[in-house]
């Protein structure tokens, strides 16, 4: 299964080999920028200019849980290699680390000082690394919040 986030305000579910659409799912009432399966594949997250992150079952459609506490447009999402973790990244300068099972919030980043339009764990899941429109990355550390090294060297607008 394939997952796509649109303008259109909906998630939308296809078989990659037949390009046949599966389902299309409704909920945000912003554009959706950001798409992630969970490692299993049984939990999907998408951030929306709603400021919202969203949690669905990919088999069956169903939203199981609207997370709220950014006050920007969320740009990513991106799940832990076990799955125990979500973080999200935000018009609003944070990254916000989440516990998908629950939506309790863990934590939240700050340190950048413009939108965050990338969060990426490491494969080990030691790290999570935050893209900004401040030319930074952030390295940080998930399980305490802490902030690892801030690596610059990109350029341009």
């Amino acid at each position: 299964m394939l997952a796509s986030g649109s303008w259109d305000r909906t998630v939308r579910l296809w078989n990659p080999s037949t390009g046949e659409e599966k389902r299309s799912l409704r909920g945000h009432t912003g554009d959706v920028n950001s798409v992630a399966f969970s490692p299993d594949g049984q939990m999907l997250a998408s951030g929306s200019d709603d400021t919202t992150v969203r949690l669905w079952n990919p088999l069956t459609g169903e939203e199981k849980r609207s997370l709220t506490g950014h006050t920007g447009s969320v740009f990513s999402v991106c799940f832990s290699p076990d799955g125990q973790m979500l973080a999200s990244g935000s018009g609003d300068k944070t990254v916000r680390l989440w516990n998908p099972s629950t939506g309790e919030e863990k934590s939240t980043l700050t340190g950048h000082t413009e939108w965050v339009s990338s969060v990426c764990f490491s494969p080990d899941g030691k790290s999570l690394a935050s893209g900004s429109w401040d030319r930074t990355v952030r390295l940080w550390n998930p399980s305490t919040g802490e902030e690892k090294s801030s690596l610059t060297g990109h350029t341009g607008d």
